[in-house]
This record gives C-alpha cells, sequence and structure tokens, in this order.
C-alpha cells in the first residue's frame, strides 16, 4: 500500500487548524495513527482505498485481494452494496480507507468493535 509522506501528513494537519468548524468534523474521520493498535485485514478481491469512506472521495491505492494488510480502525460512511452486502463500515488505514464489504470477517473485517476511529 503507498503511503503518504510525513509532510503531506503535518500540511493537512495544519490545514485542519484552519478549516472552518462547520467543515472540521470530515476532517475528523481520519484513521488512527500507526502508533495505535493494528490489525491485520484481507481483501477478498482487489479494492480502492480512497481518502475519505466515500466511494466518490479521492483514489489513493488499491489493495490487492488476497493480501494481508494493517488497519487501525473503523468508522461509519457511504453504504455501499455489492456482492448481496450492504455496510456502511469502512476500514481505516494509515493513508486512507476501503469499505469493509470487500474484506473477509465480519461487517468490521474482525476488527474489535471498539477499534472505532
Amino acid at each position: 500500500m503507498r503511503r503518504i509522506p510525513a509532510v503531506i501528513t503535518t500540511c493537512a494537519a495544519t490545514l485542519a487548524l484552519l478549516v472552518p468548524a462547520g467543515l472540521a468534523a470530515a476532517a475528523s474521520a481520519a484513521p488512527a495513527s500507526p502508533a495505535e493498535q493494528s490489525y491485520t485485514v484481507v481483501p477478498y478481491e482487489n479494492v480502492k482505498v480512497r481518502k475519505l469512506p466515500t466511494k466518490d472521495s479521492a483514489y489513493l491505492a488499491t489493495l490487492t485481494a488476497g493480501q494481508s494488510y494493517t488497519a487501525y480502525c473503523w468508522t461509519h460512511g457511504q453504504t455501499i452494496t455489492d456482492h448481496g452486502y450492504t455496510n456502511d463500515i469502512w476500514i481505516g488505514f494509515a493513508d486512507g480507507f476501503s469499505s469493509a464489504v470487500y474484506f473477509k470477517g465480519d461487517q468490521y473485517a474482525n476488527l474489535p468493535a471498539s477499534a472505532q476511529c
């Protein structure tokens, strides 16, 4: 998975301080820090990583089916329906989110309910 350089992350954090209060809520759904608890997830098909938990958000990378990836948390986002499953849970990675619909395991891709972003 592609990582965002620390400079970009720092700039994003600085900009968050300048964002009007009404827009700050969108920034609060950012994935947890890599220093926090991590979990292994495995997509059952190739899945896109998005900047925010919505399919219309900026594309960052693609996770390959069957490979293991490190996730940090889950959050509620856009509801996705595919392959007979419907879910609004998005898995948080170091640099973005992917819909939990595409991961092996339960509705949270086997992350604990307490791992909410």
